[in-house]
């Protein structure tokens, strides 16, 4: 989506304390490399391409948020105190944008890269990974070189007429020489940043479909090598624009598949302005078609719901909604309905400062880390399904020992609760149906994730009586041998 105002502020006003080059004002940190924190690095699966794991073989599912960059005046210490928040929900993942004004190295003058924002990103991953998390470091997000209506969006520097390499923003993608430079930068953040375990991976572009002009996508083919080949043990990947009408269906296509591209990322929020019905209906519905949507392409490796939250009409600001969303519908659905569809993950928020800090939702990912707790996918080789059911939207995930459910009461919606201020009715006496999962014999563990309570289930045949809950239940079912 596009880059909001806040998060845009949350950069330059830290950066107005600073004398240009001066060194930040926090503590050192030690270097990443110095860190006690994992040595493996996160891959695509080769048991099962559509997962994630470390290269030692753990499964590693990315439970965490976009933190673009820190909080106003904080510094790194407040996205410090963000990071100890995800910790201590059994988050793993963070998305940082390192051409946010606080991290941002090629600020100056095209290919000058400013040393005290390079020891910013040094001391902001050593952080991470002191806290267990992995980190996607998104290289650049601007849209135009100064001629557009998007102040944030614009990055004059790479015109020639100011010491850059491009005579328009076309000539940006398409020049030879501004691709030269582009790879030169990439060795640069190679040479400070490589080999890095604490990298998720490198992302070229945050919704690069959104830059006005030239062959983006044909620049990404030739810069994907680049990075694996800068970057051999780390992802590398690119993101589109939040897919919201049908002009998104070409481009998602094309690099859902794209050689090199590890990750099939989406972008989708709920948006009352966007072409596509489904945009403005329940979020979890909307989070898990978009999933779907990039499954049915087969790209052959993980899909991940990038970015994902709710927007006034066409990306015009943050959900109004949002205020009322003190128990965080909308986030339990975004983190719930990809993974459930056949995601790799959970769905990454966005607005996670006017939002998830804003309200203290950091509890929901605990709630998501419960429900996967001990989970290996690789091995499970899940098959998303959905399971009939009169009053539920019941999302399946049939694997080789285990199947999960998540039970979402379809009649709890955004609308009710947060626009018309119906409170959850409790559901009660209701009973599924898993004879159309063919499992055979099964012992059942039930979740509650607004309660954080497990209890046991005593299966009737193909009959799973379920307990009262309010908006959501998980059900996690061992076979009792593997199927075929």
């Amino acid at each position: 989506m596009s880059f909001l105002k806040a998060a845009v502020r949350a950069g330059l006003v830290v950066l107005s304390a600073l004398a240009p080059g001066s060194t930040p004002a926090y503590p050192a940190e030690p270097s990443p490399q110095a860190s006690t924190a994992s040595a493996d690095f996160v891959r695509v699966s080769p048991r099962d391409p559509r997962y994630l794991e470390l290269s030692d073989g753990t499964p590693y599912i990315p439970i965490g948020l976009n933190l673009i960059a820190p909080p106003d005046n904080q510094g790194l210490p407040g996205l410090e105190a963000w990071m100890d928040q995800l910790q201590a929900n059994g988050g793993n993942y963070i998305r940082v944008w390192l051409s946010n004004p606080f991290f941002d190295v090629e600020h100056a003058r095209c290919g000058v890269y400013d040393e005290a924002k390079a020891k910013r990103i040094e001391a902001m991953l050593a952080i991470a990974a002191r806290h267990g998390i992995r980190v996607k470091l998104c290289l650049e997000h601007f849209r135009h070189l100064g001629d557009g209506r998007q102040a944030w969006a614009a990055k004059p520097l790479h015109l020639i007429a100011n010491g850059g390499t491009a005579a328009d923003i076309g000539d940006f993608f398409n020049g030879t020489a501004s691709r030269e430079q582009f790879k030169k930068k990439l060795a640069w953040f190679a040479r400070r940043f490589g080999d890095n375990p604490t990298v998720f991976g490198w992302e070229l572009w945050n919704e690069i479909n959104a830059v006005q002009g030239g062959d983006y996508l044909g620049w990404t083919e030739i810069m994907l090598p680049e990075l694996h080949r800068l970057f051999p043990r780390n992802l590398a990947m690119q993101s589109l624009g939040s897919y919201d009408g049908e002009y998104a269906r070409a481009p998602y296509r094309r690099l859902a598949a794209m050689p090199g591209n590890d990750v099939a990322q989406v972008h989708r929020y709920l948006d009352l302005g966007a072409k596509l019905e489904v945009c403005r209906g329940p979020m979890d519905l909307l989070a898990a078609d978009a999933v779907r949507e990039l499954l049915s392409q087969r790209p052959g490796r993980p899909v991940l719901l990038a970015e994902s939250g709710a927007v006034e009409p066409s990306h015009s600001g943050p959900f109004k909604l949002y205020n009322q969303d003190t128990n965080g519908v909308l986030l339990h659905d975004v983190l719930f309905a990809p993974f459930f569809a056949g995601a790799a993950g959970p769905g990454h928020i966005w607005h996670w400062d006017s939002y998830v800090a804003r309200q203290n939702l950091w509890w929901h990912f605990g709630r998501f880390a419960q429900a996967v707790k001990d989970l290996d996918p690789p091995a499970e080789h899940f098959q998303p399904d959905l399971l009939p059911h009169s009053r539920l939207r019941v999302y399946v995930l049939k694997g080789r020992r285990t199947v999960l459910l998540w039970c979402r009461e379809a009649q709890n919606t955004w609308q009710r609760e947060l626009a018309e201020g119906q409170a959850p009715a409790p559901v009660q006496g209701l009973v599924l149906d898993l004879g159309p999962l063919k499992l055979g014999k099964a012992s059942a563990r039930l979740y509650d994730p607004w309660e954080n309570r497990w209890t046991t289930a005593a299966l009737e045949g193909d009959r799973l009586p379920l307990p009262e809950f309010k908006r959501s239940l998980v059900a996690r079912l061992t076979l009792e041998q593997e199927k075929p």
